[in-house]
């Protein structure tokens, strides 16, 4: 579900979303909404580090725009993101992530928001000097960075002044006292897809693993959900992250044995390679499931038949596809994985800034209201530990695509509660 729909024409769009850029790029902004929350109102949750210099009123040296009075506290959004990567490929995300953030805005039909960009950089103290630069034109939120070396840089400063951050990493160890994670935890989606073949008649799970952090998260999920299941770990084998890496130890894992499920956490290129090399290794696909995690999300896996018949946690295809399909409409172009994250980001400030006063609309209550918000992948809400509940759905891989095995929640309300 999305928290809004684009109504004007393509050229319109385009036009509007032009002007958005020019607007964002030379720190200044637009509008925004989101999906609000429903039901009982959040608890109040137990405070945090006390800010020392919070930002509590108006002042006249804040960004503002010619067509907002100075007698009116607009909603200053900073995102902060690597605008200026080397990497081309981080670049174009970075660019893509903010016309995300702008169809957001535009959608909202919220006039209030203004919307300042920093470049998040290569280091701890560029990030930082981004944070403060943003929080010194009167940041109330940022959105961003997307790194978790970003975060903890900037950590500081924005509990300092009590501005939450809404970052797009996935390292929950950043997490909490004001940092709030939207992305997709790779804890949620082991234990997801894991439990679900548990609960399907799968009982010794192996596991071929990347030696990297996010392998190790992934194992030690693994570990855990199997143990909860009262299932049985099989063989684990871990390899180097790279295509050449992966195939003498699939080919290693893939030996007959009494497992009935193999847990692969590792996407692109590299999954593309291993999982031929387990077939011609011998595992039976017929006797083993392969499970993965939401690395496998690209639709290119459709064309690999050694994937077909799979399962893996990710967000119902027909709400990305929504996403898709607008952001394609307004831009011409599809848009990269964890780009509806910042339409999310930018949605949520616009939901709870319709709700509150200026600086006391960001509260740890309202961010972490217990029902929830809904965006363009599924449902989601903070924990008390700043980390993203989301409802995850079991996809299975096809050769027409991806097939919704189990569907993601549509609620956090419990039956009968």
């Amino acid at each position: 579900m999305l928290f809004a729909s684009l109504s004007a024409t393509r050229p319109e769009r385009a036009r509007l979303f032009a002007i958005a850029a020019l607007a964002a790029i030379a720190l200044t902004g637009c509008a925004t909404q989101t999906a609000s929350p429903v039901g009982p109102a959040a608890p109040v949750l137990a405070p945090g580090t006390q800010p020392g210099h919070p930002l509590t009123e108006n002042k006249p040296t804040f960004l503002n725009m010619a067509n907002i009075p100075a007698d009116h506290t607009p909603v200053r959004v900073g995102v902060i993101l690597p605008f200026n990567s080397g990497t081309p490929a981080v670049k174009a995300l970075a660019a893509a992530m903010l016309k995300s953030a702008q169809m957001a805005m535009y959608d909202s039909g919220n006039k209030d928001i203004i919307i300042m960009t920093a470049d998040e950089g290569a280091t701890a103290d560029s990030a930082a000097g981004a944070a403060v630069r943003l929080m010194d034109q009167g940041a109330e939120i940022i959105v961003g960075p997307l790194y978790a070396a970003s975060v903890r840089a900037i950590a500081h400063e924005t509990r300092d002044r009590g501005v939450p951050v809404l970052s797009f990493s996935t390292d929950r160890s950043v997490a909490g006292d004001g940092i709030y994670l939207l992305g997709f935890l790779p804890e949620a989606e082991t234990n997801r897809v894991v439990s679900y073949a548990i609960a399907h008649g799968h009982h010794k799970i192996a596991a071929l693993v990347p030696s990297t952090a996010y392998g190790d998260v992934t194992l030690g999920t693994l570990r855990d959900t199997v143990k909860a299941g009262n299932a049985e770990m099989g063989e684990v084998v871990r390899f180097p992250a790279t295509v050449d890496g992966i195939l003498a130890p699939a080919a290693t894992v893939a030996k007959p044995g009494d497992a009935d499920a193999l847990f692969l956490p590792q996407g692109g290129a590299i999954l593309r390679a291993g999982a031929p090399a387990l077939g011609t290794a011998g595992l039976d696909k017929d006797k083993v499931k392969l499970l993965g995690t939401s690395q496998w999300n690209e639709a290119v896996n459709s064309e690999a038949p050694s994937l077909y018949g799979a399962w893996f946690a990710g967000p119902d295809p027909k709400d990305d596809a929504r996403f898709a399909s607008k952001y394609r409409d307004a831009f011409g172009s599809n848009p990269p994985q964890l780009a509806g994250l910042a339409y999310d980001a930018v949605s949520l400030v616009a939901a709870l800034a319709a709700k509150g006063e200026p600086y006391k609309r960001f509260t740890r209550a309202a961010l972490a209201d217990p029902n929830g918000f809904s965006g363009v992948d599924g449902i989601f809400r903070f924990g008390a530990d700043g980390t993203a509940e989301r409802g995850l759905a079991i996809l299975s891989v096809g050769a027409d695509g991806f097939h919704v095995e189990d569907p993601a929640p549509t609620t956090f309300v419990k039956p009968g509660s």
